[in-house]
C-alpha cells in the first residue's frame, strides 16, 4: 500500500517568532480583504496594519524582518487566531509561506481552519514556546524539524514533545485532511446513494 500523496508528516524549516497573547483574526487579515474573489494575494497582506504605517512605509515587525523571510515555521503564544472565523486569516498565513504553526493555544475555528488546508497545528507550554521563540529571535538561521507522528519539534541535536488533537495528527498523517478532495475522491458513492434515495428524485 502506497502512501497517500496529500499526506504531511514532517514540516522543516526556519522559523518567524511572533509574540502576543490574544491575537485575533482582524489583526491577521483585516476585514477589507474579506472581499476578496480568491484568497490569491493574501500573503503580502497578512497583518498588513501592524507591518505598515498609514503612509505604506514598513514598521520593524517580524513579518517584515528579512531574518524571517522564507520561514516555514510560525511561533506563537497563547490564543492565537481567536475572533471571528475567518478563513482568510489561516489562507494569509500560508501563502505568505509558513506551512506550520506552533502555539500555546488557539482559536478553535482557526485551529479547525488551518488543518483543512494543510497547516499542521501544534500546542506546547508557555515556558517550551519562550525557550524555541527566544532560539529563533537569537538564531534566526536555525532550522527546526516538526514531527507530525511523533509530535515534537527538533533543533539543534535536541528534541521537544508537542502536543496535537489524535484525529487531526490522523487525518494529517493519513492524507484525509482536505475533506473536500475527500468528497471528490468519493463521487461514484455519492451518487450510488443518491440514486438509492428516491425523496431526493421527488418520489
Amino acid at each position: 500500500m502506497t502512501d497517500n500523496p496529500a499526506a504531511i508528516k514532517s514540516i522543516e524549516g526556519r522559523a518567524l517568532p511572533y509574540q502576543g497573547n490574544d491575537v485575533d483574526t482582524d489583526r491577521i487579515i483585516p476585514a477589507r480583504f474579506l472581499r476578496s474573489v480568491t484568497f490569491e494575494g493574501l500573503g503580502e497582506e497578512v497583518f498588513i496594519d501592524e507591518r505598515v504605517d498609514e503612509n505604506g512605509v514598513k514598521k520593524e515587525h517580524p513579518f517584515n524582518d528579512p531574518a524571517y523571510q522564507g520561514a516555514s515555521i510560525l511561533m506563537v503564544n497563547r490564543n492565537f487566531g481567536c475572533g471571528s472565523s475567518r478563513e482568510h486569516a489561516p489562507q494569509a498565513i500560508m501563502r505568505f509561506g509558513l506551512q506550520a504553526i506552533v502555539g500555546e493555544s488557539f482559536g478553535e475555528i482557526f485551529a479547525g481552519n488551518c488543518i483543512s488546508i494543510g497547516i499542521p497545528v501544534f500546542t506546547a507550554r508557555e515556558t517550551v514556546l519562550q525557550e524555541l521563540q527566544n532560539l529563533a529571535q537569537r538564531e534566526p538561521k536555525t532550522v527546526f524539524k516538526l514531527d507530525v507522528e511523533a509530535r515534537s519539534i527538533s533543533f539543534n541535536g535536541k528534541s521537544i514533545a508537542l502536543e496535537m488533537n489524535s484525529s487531526v495528527r490522523t487525518a494529517l498523517l493519513g492524507g484525509t485532511w482536505n475533506t473536500l478532495d475527500e468528497l471528490l475522491q468519493n463521487m461514484a458513492q455519492i451518487e450510488s446513494v443518491y440514486d438509492r434515495l428516491p425523496y431526493i428524485k421527488g418520489f
